[in-house]
């Protein structure tokens, strides 16, 4: 009898551990849509998480006069895009961030040179594009480089 109640505090103790350690060693689950709706809306952030949001913004304004006119329209750009545009915005940024370095400096390039065609132009530019040979390609990257960004 006495081995039962030094054992049941035991096995509860290695459960305990068995939990927490799995709690900790286990990644975070990947943000999923009703987790972000469980967040607090803006006013019921605390001061020190808005600053932690709002910091970053403030450095890149006060850091760069010349880019606030293009900040504050990109803002309104933003603001005025439908729900599904944002979320399109959203993956290309996405996308793009897990390019390699090459690879974006393609992208800047390649949507430089289109940004200003129509869908359907647009659409010849890239047709054209996978027709050309790795050889051609390197040589239109050089001929049409992407422009310098900060």
């Amino acid at each position: 009898m006495d081995t039962k109640k030094r054992l049941v505090p035991c096995l509860a103790a290695i459960a305990l551990a068995f939990a927490v350690s799995t709690a900790v060693a286990a990644p975070p689950p990947a943000p999923q849509e009703p987790a972000a709706k469980s967040l607090p809306t803006w006013e019921q952030l605390s001061p020190e998480q808005r600053e932690l949001l709002i910091g970053p913004l403030r450095e890149r304004w006060n850091a760069a006069p010349g880019e606030r006119v293009r900040m504050l329209e990109h803002a309104r750009r933003w603001r005025d895009l439908p729900p599904d545009e944002r979320e399109r915005a959203r993956r290309g940024a996405r996308r793009f961030e897990q390019m390699s370095p090459e690879q974006r400096e393609r992208a800047r390039a390649i949507f430089h040179q289109t940004r200003h065609m129509s869908e359907e132009q647009r659409r010849d530019f890239m047709q054209r594009w996978e027709r050309m040979t790795p050889a051609q390609r390197s040589e239109w990257l050089r001929t049409h480089p992407a422009p310098a960004h900060p």
